[in-house]
């Protein structure tokens, strides 16, 4: 479980914060002090009764540790602590100092039920020793419990890279703030259940998890036009279009149109349809005022028609959603393009349409960064680790959500929900992220092993909860 709305940031962003509380006259012992009684905290509800083994570093991440074990073992519980070596001059040694048990080496450790890892924490940046990573990887397999402070050891902190973390972890207790390595790359597997601590440490970042939106009720005069118009165009593939114009309707809009090749093709009585064979008659549907926002790309083709197609809709002054075939159409070129485009535009590529669009290196959050800054778009990079980023810097990562959503069609779900939520008039990360969250909630409420066409039903339920 990830904390909702909860702030999220990198090394450097950390430790500024922290040199800012120290600044006010807090030392470094007393903000270790705090941390170490947050984890304390959580490992003594987490122990309950059993025997803890703590692993001490010898940075400010062992210090924590110390702290910790000093409290438990003062409240009662049998603590044994063992360090990987002296504690570096500061607050982590004067931690050490306070504990008056006694300290073994790692390599002499043997397991216990409860396991504290207080190796290393925020910053780390390089593999762990192999010899280390073996002996904590032999510890954590036999805890019955394993607590990390702040993050796993062997993760980096801003990329989530595994640099030797083992698997296992049941829980990490994030001090002051979320770090990317918790919501994305390994460190999402690693993490466990992350637990946010307030050590008193304010934060300031345009980063935050996906929250549940808040929604508003119709109001007593609105009608179809006034809840928003969204036209989805149908492509090679209709079924693909159809979940999404499905989807829009479910998710808040007042009037999907479906565009394409036949006026009385199947879907809901609901659903109106418009015959659209070419370029030419797109271009005519597009110009009508009443359209709040265009789908396009679920299921649309790569050929010719589907190009002339993409060309129309990114002429029309409308807000934009691209999903799916309009991406691959996009390519290498996605920056060109999208740097023609007037009207908002929001992108919902998975990972490999992200990486056939944009090079680069970087973290995921970094990379998507880059790619909004670079096209203007908003862009809404799928996976079990979902990041939205828009050109002004804006991140919102959503992470822990149904692994059953990794079948065909979900995604077409989501654009359907997107363009739903940016006819509503949403802008920039807000539509995403309620589109995100929504359709995200709606795959909770539906259990396990469904079919995309079963996602929209539940919208209906998860839009009620943000009312």
């Amino acid at each position: 479980m990830i904390p909702a709305g909860a702030p999220i940031v990198t090394a450097a962003q950390m430790r500024a914060a922290e040199d800012a509380v120290f600044r006010t006259g807090v030392s470094q012992a007393a903000l270790m002090e705090r941390a170490g009684e947050a984890v304390a905290r959580e490992a003594a509800r987490f122990a309950m009764g059993r025997p803890i083994l703590v692993l001490a570093g010898p940075g400010n991440n062992g210090g924590d540790a110390y702290v910790a074990a000093r409290l438990l073992h003062a409240n009662g519980h049998d603590v044994a602590l063992v360090a990987t070596g002296a504690p570096k001059p500061g607050a982590a040694a004067e931690m050490h100092a306070r504990w008056r048990g006694p300290t073994s080496s790692l390599y002499a450790a043997r397991p216990r039920p409860v396991l504290i890892d207080g190796l290393f924490g925020t910053g780390m940046a390089r593999p762990l020793e192999r010899g280390l990573a073996a002996v904590f990887a032999d510890l954590a397999s036999h805890a019955d419990f394993t607590l990390a402070i702040d993050l796993p050891s062997g993760i980096d902190t801003d990329s989530g890279d595994d640099l030797g973390a083992p698997r296992g972890i049941d829980a990490t207790v994030a001090l002051g703030a979320l770090k990317p390595a918790h919501l994305i790359g390994a460190g999402l597997e690693r993490s466990g259940h992350v637990i946010l601590a307030d050590i008193g440490i304010p934060v300031e970042t345009r980063s935050r998890t996906v929250a549940r939106p808040s929604l508003a009720t119709p109001g007593i005069h609105s009608h179809k036009y006034t809840r928003g118009l969204v036209a989805v165009i149908e492509g090679a593939m209709p079924g693909a279009a159809r979940l999404s114009a499905r989807a829009a309707m479910a998710g808040g809009a007042g009037y999907v149109v479906l565009a394409g090749g036949e006026p009385w093709g199947a879907g809901p009585d609901a659903l109106v349809r418009r015959e659209v064979g070419t370029s030419e008659d797109l271009a005519e549907f597009l110009g009508w005022d009443r359209i709040d926002a265009i789908v396009l790309g679920p299921g649309l083709g790569r050929d010719r028609r589907a190009e002339a197609f993409l060309r129309t809709a990114f002429a029309a002054p409308k807000p934009l959603v691209l999903d799916g075939d309009a991406l691959s159409l996009l390519g290498t070129g996605a920056a060109r393009w999208l740097q023609s485009r007037t009207a908002p535009t929001w992108l919902t590529p998975h990972a490999g349409e992200f990486d056939r669009m944009f090079a680069g290196q970087g973290s995921k959050i970094d990379r998507t960064l880059a790619a909004a800054a670079e096209t203007g778009a908003t862009i809404l990079h799928k996976g079990p680790d979902t990041v939205i980023a828009s050109p002004k810097g804006d991140v919102r990562i959503l992470s822990g959500a149904s692994p059953w959503l990794s079948t065909a069609g979900t995604g077409d779900v989501l654009a359907g929900i997107l363009g739903a939520q940016v006819a509503q008039g949403g802008k920039g990360v807000a539509p995403a992220e309620a589109a995100v969250w929504l359709h995200a909630r709606a795959a909770g409420l539906a259990g396990a092993a469904f079919i995309a066409d079963r996602l929209i039903d539940p919208l209906a339920e998860a839009i009620t909860e943000c009312l």
